[in-house]
Parts: structure tokens; C-alpha cells; sequence
């Protein structure tokens, strides 16, 4: 269908809560950065808490370019 972002579903370690990442890669900026901005102090705490992969965060994000910029924890 056109225009539906698909979402990655991601389960926590013990199967417990779970994690929606979006895989357009303009939505995963938007929500990535609302995450860092509201709740996380920096990209490593998100990927950690989250358990998902940093580096694929940053190359997804890397290809409309966008890099993370550690001084106001945001992709810019």
C-alpha cells in the first residue's frame, strides 16, 4: 500500500516489551531524535536500552544524510 511506513519489531531480551523502529528511513529520524531528545543522553543509551543496532541506525540514517551529532544528541 502506498505510503505506509512498514516497522520493525524488535522483542526485548526476556520477550517482554516491544520495541517499533520504523523502517523508512525519514520516519526512523523523526522517531530516533524524538527518542533522544526526550528520553535518552545520548545514542548509546537508546541502542542499549532498545537492543537495537547502532551501526544500522547510523548507516540507515547516513543514506539520506543525516550523521549523529554527540553536542545536541540529535541526528543533523
Amino acid at each position: 500500500m502506498p505510503g505506509t511506513a512498514k516497522i520493525k519489531i524488535f522483542m526485548d531480551q526476556e520477550g517482554g516489551s516491544v520495541v517499533q523502529m520504523p523502517e523508512d528511513a525519514n520516519m526512523l529520524l523523526s522517531y530516533v531524535n524524538l527518542k533522544l531528545r526526550d528520553y535518552y543522553s545520548d545514542l548509546d543509551a537508546l541502542c542499549e536500552d532498545l537492543d537495537v543496532c547502532k551501526t544500522e541506525i547510523e548507516e540507515k540514517l547516513k543514506g539520506i544524510g543525516y550523521s549523529y551529532d554527540c553536542g545536541s544528541n540529535q541526528f543533523r
